[in-house]
């Protein structure tokens, strides 16, 4: 080991043994250096595969582009003047209109959003017009369509005509070709009718042309709204019990989506489903995959995420989306009546399979009453 030596006069000599660095502090540093490694490589792992663990109900942020960060190019293109074929706009022709789609599932809310949108003086929304098969036979039938709509060549209950500001329609995500194939049975609260269901096969529609879809409305400035629900048990309720309605026709012999009275809502409400437990969880998560993928398919169009529940909670909400728009700010109004109110417990006839099912798994908050 070597050794400094000190002459600190020609009489004296002081031998000091060399400093050592202890082993203690050099382990410290070398652990210290591993765990920094470690974090970072999980890290950057985890940003690899974050997009495969977001839940799209779990989405908080409203996605829109500021129009204040728009060049000029992209403000002239969100803004048109009709020329209609079938009228005149008159005096309203030099007044802008903006295009929208409502993209949502059923059962999500978007009729009672439409009818929102629809009290507004200056908003046309024409409804689900995708409805019609041949209307979303091909590319080709959807384009005409769309273009006949934002001309304003498209006439519903609901069209301003001339002074419309922003015109647009609802479009179901999941639609798809139905095969009349049976492949169970929907009983009535005594179990005394039964009513065929079909098997749906294959997406016909936005989905499925989503690409051709996306680069219209870039390509004309259409605004996508899109519409979902958070509480994808409440949702799956409410489909289960508008099909079985569908055939049973509670309301004096008609049936009705969506009802204008308490009374009508208490009758509708009457009606528990048997919920499939088995699939339970599976058809929850295809209804995440669906709407995952719409966001994904359109995430460069100018678009908003809503969510029914909010709207429900705060109706402040709608100021969002008539800025978005570009409207004049209005109170909006609808006379629609929910249907399923309070705890799912009332409203499921297996409630204690459901309960059992979703307890303890990704879905188990689905459970509890959030309005």
């Amino acid at each position: 080991m070597a050794e400094y030596i000190c002459l600190l006069n020609k009489d004296t000599i002081i031998i000091k043994p060399a400093k050592k660095t202890p082993i203690l502090l050099r382990m410290i540093v070398l652990v210290f250096a591993m765990v920094c490694g470690v974090f970072m490589c999980s890290v950057c792992l985890k940003q690899t595969s974050i997009h495969s663990k977001i839940k799209f109900h779990d989405i908080q942020v409203v996605v829109r582009l500021s129009p204040d960060d728009d060049n000029e190019n992209l403000q002239i293109s969100r803004v048109h003047y009709p020329n209609p074929e079938t009228f005149s706009r008159a005096e309203c022709e030099h007044n802008p209109v903006r295009y929208f789609a409502i993209l949502s599932m059923q059962r999500s809310g978007s009729g009672w959003f439409e009818t929102l949108l629809n009290s507004h003086v200056n908003v046309s929304s024409n409804g689900e017009i995708f409805s019609v098969l041949d209307r979303r036979r091909n590319i080709s039938s959807i384009t005409q369509t769309l273009d006949k709509v934002y001309n304003l060549d498209w006439f519903s209950s609901a069209s301003k005509n001339e002074c419309s500001a922003a015109v647009g329609f609802k479009w179901m995500l999941n639609q798809v070709i139905v095969v009349e194939k049976v492949y169970g049975t929907i009983l009535d609260p005594n179990e005394t009718i039964r009513n065929k269901l079909f098997i749906q096969s294959g997406y016909m529609g936005v989905m499925q042309h989503h690409k051709e879809i996306s680069d219209y409305f870039n390509r004309r400035g259409v605004f996508a709204i899109f519409l979902f629900r958070r509480n994808l048990l409440r949702r799956m309720v409410s489909v289960l019990a508008n099909s079985y309605d569908r055939h049973a026709k509670l309301l004096n012999g008609t049936h009705k989506s969506h009802v204008h009275s308490t009374e009508e809502a208490k009758t509708l409400a009457r009606y528990k489903p048997m919920i499939n437990s088995t699939l339970l969880i599976s058809d929850l998560k295809d209804v995440e995959i669906t709407a995952t993928k719409a966001l994904e398919y359109f995430n460069s169009t100018r678009h908003i995420v809503l969510y029914y529940e909010d709207l429900i909670k705060n109706p402040a909400k709608l100021k969002d989306v008539q800025e978005f728009l570009g409207l004049p700010l209005m109170e909006l109004m609808s006379r629609q009546v929910k249907i399923h109110k309070g705890p799912l417990s009332d409203h499921v006839k297996n409630w204690e399979d459901v309960n059992k099912t979703l307890n303890g798994t990704a879905y188990e908050s689905f459970l509890q009453a959030d309005y």
